[in-house]
């Protein structure tokens, strides 16, 4: 099984470099653009576990002046974007498919999200046909201290990629 896609590819041909991390981040906002509302800095890419970090800016704050949830919640799904990015095999497509959030503590600085799966991923039982698997995936944010401010998990739906004849 093969996790090789364009995602990690690029991420692989990119990430050596502070420039390339900033340039395939770039990237990853352009393919899909809401993303680009909390600025995301892809840290660390790898079959399992994606680190994304993101400024408090102005355009994440709330009326309060601190990092707004719904903000947090798609740093956490950047995270797991680029997790599945990396994980899913190149034979399968994913999509999310539901999202449970627990605001843990006022995010008051920049954040980091860090989505990691407990085991390695099996597709076995996305077979043929409409056959897909549920795969939750387990997301982090930290303020800077390290102070766990969201926790998440973002089921996705895991499907083989239909053929084009």
């Amino acid at each position: 099984m093969t996790t090789s896609n364009s995602t990690y590819a690029a991420w692989r041909k990119l990430s050596g470099t502070t420039a390339g991390r900033v340039l395939f981040s770039a990237a990853v906002s352009l393919r899909a653009p809401y993303f680009s509302t909390v600025l995301p800095y892809v840290r660390d890419l790898r079959p399992g576990r994606a680190e994304v970090s993101a400024p408090k800016w102005w355009g994440v704050r709330n009326h309060i002046g601190t990092f707004h949830a719904i903000a947090a919640c798609n740093l956490a799904e950047v995270a797991m974007g680029m997790l599945a990015e990396a994980t899913v095999p190149s034979t399968h497509r994913w999509i999310p498919k539901g999202m449970t959030v627990s605001y843990l503590a006022k995010a008051e600085t920049s954040l980091v999200a860090v989505a990691e799966l407990p085991e390695p991923l099996d597709v076995g039982g996305a077979g043929e046909g409409p056959a897909g698997i549920e795969v939750p995936v387990p997301a982090t944010v930290t303020d800077r201290r390290g102070k766990v401010v969201v926790t998440a998990t973002i089921t996705i739906w895991v499907t083989p990629k239909r053929s084009q004849h």
